[in-house]
């Protein structure tokens, strides 16, 4: 299961009424939204909305039924165990490779940006920029990780010459096992022009 399919799961089974729903489809053949709202006193739409996702997820399975009434779904349990299963190292960034660590950057001219000085550690503990123009400005300040944070220490100076990831990364003494951190910080500080990238 992907982590987008397990997040919306997840979403609909935080709901207050998840498990009494889940009941009825345990103990009825099927049920219609409007019977299973009145059973519980929800909203149809509520319901309705509910075992859709679940049929979306094909945890149910619906079957369109005609009565004297305009057609409507009947929807029953595909299946009576969900097992929740993600592989959390296709999170891992694929932008990690060899490629990425021979970019070239240093700190941009006008970034304004405020880099704070770890108190007793030669090593950056935040990054701190302003968003916006004017009234809308806002702050927002970044904590680093340890290697991010000697990585930043060891970032070329506007007037300085470019460096490759991989040369500051040596020069920090950072291990290439930090890299996708190294590089997803790299890649927030390029969005907010605080560095340049060659």
């Amino acid at each position: 299961m992907d982590f987008k399919t397990a997040a919306k799961l997840g979403a609909y089974f935080s709901k207050d009424y998840a498990q009494n729903i889940f009941e009825l489809l345990v103990n009825y053949k099927d049920i219609s939204a409007s019977e299973a709202a009145s059973r519980l006193s929800l909203h149809i739409q509520t319901v309705q909305d509910f075992l859709e996702a679940m049929t979306s997820l094909d945890i149910l399975s619906k079957k369109e039924v005609h009565e004297k009434k305009r057609p409507y779904f009947r929807y029953a349990l595909k299946k009576k165990k969900i097992i929740i299963d993600i592989d959390l190292a296709s999170l891992l960034q694929k932008k990690q490779h060899e490629g990425m660590l021979s970019k070239r950057i240093r700190e941009n001219k006008d970034s304004r940006a405020r880099f704070t000085t770890a108190r007793y550690d030669p090593y950056i503990s935040s990054v701190t920029v302003w968003i916006g123009e004017g009234r809308e400005r806002k702050e927002r300040k970044i904590s680093l990780t340890i290697p991010q944070g000697k990585f930043l220490y060891h970032l070329p100076f506007p007037t300085a010459e470019f460096m490759t990831l991989a040369e500051i990364m040596q020069k920090a003494e950072v291990d290439k096992i930090h890299a996708p951190e190294i590089i997803d910080i790299i890649e927030w500080l390029e969005k907010y022009g605080v560095i340049k990238v060659k």
